[in-house]
């Protein structure tokens, strides 16, 4: 095949991606209220409102929304948790992403006081309250939240059913004042606000198939601006890193209200992903 034939075949095959992206777009992403251009508290209410502004509550720059992709989670654990085995408990990942956790990036008191950017992702709130040893089910007591709210991160995330949201919440929030409610109010809504979006759709679209690194690169870019591209962070995992676990979202800590406007986002270091990604569905694990 000459040089010239194979780069027009590559050109036709980019300009089907970004015409079947654009599509999506237009015929998933709902009525007006609900598409990703309108900043999130304006969506959600003064309720939503309340607790992002609450969360803005201690000094760090950014947070990092993680949401899994629970076909190629469940996939690439040997000893895949309990809500892998149960169907029932997961009904959420059929909307798309489910919540991993929203993480406050290093604080500056914490910062002040010589704590490494590496030891503060790698044990959080822990480092002035240690893990309690043993299962976090039975160290740790239940969220009290309001009903509506529980049966909201019940669906949005099924890691609930292994004490997940207990497991987040001291980890990430417990040390810096931010109310249980207002947090995973909050990151609930930040889930179904990419699900909504082109990049969700564009996701969900392709669920049992397999894209190019390139393309989830630009169904993001689609979905949440020009340039957004670096707030992206890909996990995959499995041989040859194929198999998409997970992505990260970086969102300024000030402009939290904002998202998903372009404004919002901020950088994130690369994941590691082949270039061609496996979006396993839940049938085919």
């Amino acid at each position: 095949m000459t040089r010239s034939l194979l780069e027009r075949r590559r050109a036709v095959g980019l300009s089907v991606m970004l015409s079947m992206i654009a599509l999506i777009s237009v015929t998933m992403a709902g009525p007006a209220s609900a598409r990703s251009d309108t900043p999130l508290a304006e969506r959600a209410g003064a309720s939503i409102d309340a607790s992002l502004a609450a969360l803005q509550a201690e000094g760090f720059s950014h947070y990092t929304l993680a949401l899994t992709w629970h076909p190629g989670f469940c996939h690439t654990r040997r000893q895949p948790p309990r809500e892998c085995r149960d169907a029932s408990l997961a009904q959420g990942a059929a909307e798309g992403f489910v919540l991993h956790g929203l993480w406050p990036s290093l604080p500056s008191r914490f910062a002040t006081r010589g704590i490494a950017r590496e030891r503060w992702w790698r044990q959080g709130c822990f480092i002035e309250a240690p893990r309690a040893s043993g299962s976090f089910c039975r160290a740790h007591p239940p969220l009290d939240l309001p009903s509506a709210l529980d049966r909201s991160l019940d669906r949005a995330m099924p890691g609930r059913a292994s004490c997940l949201d207990r497991y987040q919440y001291a980890k990430h929030a417990a040390c810096l004042a931010l109310p249980v409610g207002d947090y995973f109010a909050a990151a609930v809504t930040l889930r179904d606000t990419v699900n909504a979006s082109a990049f969700g759709a564009f996701v969900n679209h392709h669920r049992g198939g397999e894209v190019a690194r390139n393309a989830l690169i630009a169904a993001f870019e689609a979905g949440f601006g020009e340039d957004t591209g670096r707030a992206l962070r890909l996990e995959c995992g499995g041989r040859g890193n194929r198999v998409l676990k997970e992505i990260r979202i970086g969102i300024d800590a000030e402009r939290l209200a904002t998202f998903p406007a372009a404004q919002s986002l901020v950088p994130l270091g690369r994941g590691r992903c082949a270039s061609r990604v496996q979006l396993r569905d839940a049938a085919a694990r």
